[in-house]
């Protein structure tokens, strides 16, 4: 294929079922721009001996076109760790790229832009878990895995939106520090009787959501299904049908093969699910998150292409946050 990233019939030929899937999320319009980008993607891998791990709210050209795993953040690294592939891109954010480094610490690991953050894991510092030990002595500490590195480090165990409850409960104390989003901690708090001390972080995409706007869907959409993430605030889960990871989103949607759904999510993620249930109706409420949008076709490309940027860990840190998430993965 010419590296003009032209898009010539061969190109169209190529990518045509990618496309004749993504026919109800993409117009036909744009697809002449993204084809000769996913063409010349796929064409790299092969030539790099690379995978590319997509997260759930990635745009649908990324997540249907050239992602060999798509997923939750933790899903991400394992598959990563498991793959034979040298070379690990990550389409997600930062935290995502350093958990996919500590299971794969011999492999290449890229993020296509550096820039590509997280408003949970910019909420706390390893210094701030620190000064929570200090004031809390002997409490053991749990961070859910949307944190950096050094963060993870500080604590004792990882857990995910999945396990959150099963890791608290594990630990046999009476009360953890869970960080850092207050949130999600809430909502643990009322799963379990273990008393659960928090930290006030959230995430920028999941806070906007209110419990008034739900109960406008209903009002809209009488036999509408919503279902919503725990870093929700506690007025939306309250309203919600189902609660769980994206993960568990995907799942109840195939058990339940509802009419119509709201995800209360990041709204990309509505696009990416609905290819797979063409016979339900996504309400796509559109709350975008910034930082995984700063994920696009042509850095991806530029990623490849110059094997940069490639994600570094300090060694002892990654060492020690390794440990915690080994724990989480024994539980």
């Amino acid at each position: 294929m010419p590296s003009s990233l032209e898009f010539t019939p061969q190109v169209k030929a190529a990518t045509q079922p990618i496309y004749e899937r993504l026919r109800d999320v993409i117009p036909e319009m744009e697809w002449p721009v993204h084809a000769p980008l996913i063409a010349r993607i796929n064409e790299l891998k092969r030539e790099r001996s690379a995978t590319l791990v997509a997260h759930n709210y990635q745009l649908p050209e990324i997540f249907h076109g050239i992602a060999d795993y798509t997923g939750d953040s933790l899903g991400m690294a394992k598959f990563g760790a498991e793959t034979e592939a040298d070379v690990i891109v990550v389409c997600g954010v930062r935290f995502m790229a350093e958990s996919a480094k500590m299971l794969s610490p011999e492999k290449t690991v890229l993020l296509p832009d550096m820039e590509a953050g997280c408003s949970l894991a910019a909420s706390i510092t390893a210094q701030d878990v620190r000064r929570m030990r200090e004031k809390y002595p002997g409490v053991p500490v749990v961070t859910y895995v949307n944190t950096y590195a050094d963060v993870r480090a500080e604590a004792d165990i990882c857990c995910t939106s999945v396990n959150a409850v099963q890791v608290v409960e594990s630990l046999g104390t009476d009360r953890v520090i869970f960080i850092p989003d207050g949130y999600l901690g809430r909502y643990v708090a009322t799963q379990t009787d273990v008393e659960i001390i928090l930290w006030e972080g959230a995430c920028e995409v999941h806070e906007r959501f209110t419990g008034e706007e739900l109960r406008h869907y209903r009002r809209s959409y009488p036999d509408i299904q919503v279902i919503a993430h725990p870093e929700c605030p506690p007025d939306v889960l309250e309203e919600a049908d189902f609660v769980g990871s994206t993960s568990g989103m995907i799942r109840y949607i195939d058990e339940h093969r509802p009419e119509r759904v709201v995800m209360i999510t990041e709204c990309t993620m509505s696009d990416n699910v609905a290819v797979e249930f063409p016979r339900t109706n996504f309400v796509r409420p559109c709350n975008l998150c910034p930082h995984m949008r700063r994920i696009t076709l042509p850095k991806i490309l530029h990623s490849l292409e110059t094997l940069q940027p490639e994600v570094h860990i300090n060694p002892e840190t990654a060492r020690q946050a390794h440990r915690s998430l080994e724990r989480m993965l024994a539980v």
